[in-house]
């Protein structure tokens, strides 16, 4: 269940994400492109994120955390970059620079949207 929860929320926020940040546009089908990306994302978040986040432990340590940004942003990226790729549908991302301020987007509207839940 926190599962479908998380890939609901996730979705949403990158819907808001894509409307907001100029960069990042909907690629495919209106109905589903936000669906998966929402989905890849929560598989990159719990497969391939805890890896990059140890092996770039030291550096976000000298950066006191501001580096884990960089590394939400190429989760993004990797997310847009599955779903388009291997269905069809998805986001497009212009920038590295579109990326890292939709991933701020998501990750700011996600812990709005989990403190809601738990409520």
């Amino acid at each position: 269940m926190r599962f479908m929860l998380n890939w609901l929320f996730t979705s949403i926020a990158i819907a808001i994400a894509t409307f907001l940040v100029p960069g990042i546009q909907p690629f495919g089908f209106a109905e589903t492109w936000v669906c998966f990306v929402g989905l890849f994302l929560n598989i990159v978040d719990s497969f391939v994120k805890p890896f990059l986040t140890v092996i770039s432990l030291p550096l976000t340590i000298i950066t006191l955390g501001i580096f884990q940004l960089v590394v939400n942003s190429f989760m993004l990226e990797l997310a847009s970059y599955l779903s388009v790729n291997l269905l069809g549908v998805g986001i497009s991302i212009a920038s590295f620079g579109s990326a890292f301020m939709g991933s701020i987007l998501v990750s700011i509207t996600r812990s709005i949207l989990d403190s809601i839940a738990e409520d």
